[in-house]
């Protein structure tokens, strides 16, 4: 009698793993990692000498991280059906149809309400208004009005996306300085090359799914060369923390050597095209951004 039960219990164990692994996707993890990095980085940054206080980091993280988790969800459910005619996110949960839309709002209700509550009671009400204003940005006004309607969706849009380490200083200070917008701008930078690049090896994708991505609406001529020029003006943008000073010569260093493997990427892309490189550009903005800010942080602790 006890084997059918058994059974029975395992599928059981089973089918609400997949359901909490799917809710889990929701939240592109991938991504909100790389949103949490620079938002701490931020809290790091945001203290002259010595360290931020532990327990405000670990509130700050974990309210930053649930509300980007639940805005991700909320755009999951938005493009539910944009998703299910692309390669790259037809296998996330709603198109594959192991989540609904009903359990999706909700679970992203939840989670950013949790997400802000946190960053009321135990951080401070900026960082909270900073961040629900992010979640508006992205959720909203870029996933819904932008997106399906302009090819400088990411230009524009990017502004939530460069929000983290903001929110992280704040965090930490209450306020929000020169220098935290200095990290805001090298993010809003990055951005349009970082997306572009996915977006030239993914352009069929978006034609299918009807977005009017750049290479879709202008080329894969032009959006070679606007990644090329964005690198541009992304390298130049990163040797203001040190014309600011605001950090030093290692991360000048950094910044140099990391630009210049930036630009020779984006010239490779625009002079000698392939879907490999694009995917091997798109890839290496990532690794830029991650150095790029472990830099700044290293070169912040050996100066003082």
């Amino acid at each position: 009698m006890s084997g059918p039960n058994t059974r029975t219990l395992t599928l059981d164990r089973l089918a609400a793993s997949r359901r909490l692994h799917a809710f889990y996707v929701l939240t592109k993890p991938r991504v909100n990692t790389l949103i949490v990095f620079c938002a701490i980085i931020g809290m790091f940054l945001a203290v002259p000498a010595g360290l931020p206080d532990a327990a405000r980091v670990l509130s700050a993280t974990l309210g930053i991280a649930f509300v980007a988790g639940a805005a991700a969800a909320f755009n999951c459910m938005i493009e539910s059906r944009i998703d299910a005619h692309m390669s790259r996110t037809r296998g996330r949960p709603l198109p594959r149809g192991e989540l609904g839309n009903g359990e999706t709002l909700v679970f992203a209700g939840v989670l950013g309400a949790c997400g802000l509550v946190i960053l009321h009671q135990f951080v401070n009400p900026l960082t909270m208004w900073l961040t629900l204003a992010t979640f508006v940005g992205y959720a909203v006004i870029y996933t819904v009005v932008l997106k399906p309607r302009t090819p400088q969706n990411i230009v524009i849009g990017g502004a939530s996306g460069a929000m983290p380490p903001v929110l992280g200083w704040a965090a930490v200070t209450g306020e929000v300085s020169a220098d935290a917008l200095l990290l805001f701008l090298i993010i809003f930078a990055w951005t349009p090359p970082h997306f572009w690049a996915l977006a030239l090896y993914r352009t069929e994708d978006y034609a299918r799914a009807g977005l009017p991505m750049l290479p879709v609406t202008h080329g894969e001529q032009y959006t070679r060369l606007s990644v090329l020029l964005y690198t541009c003006i992304l390298f130049a943008v990163t040797l203001l923390p040190f014309a600011t000073r605001m950090s030093g010569w290692l991360y000048l260093f950094a910044a140099v050597a990391l630009g210049g493997a930036f630009l020779h990427h984006a010239w490779r892309l625009y002079v000698t095209y392939s879907d490999r490189l694009a995917r091997k550009t798109f890839r290496f903005s990532i690794l830029y951004l991650f150095l790029l800010f472990a830099g700044l942080l290293t070169d912040h602790y050996i100066r003082f």
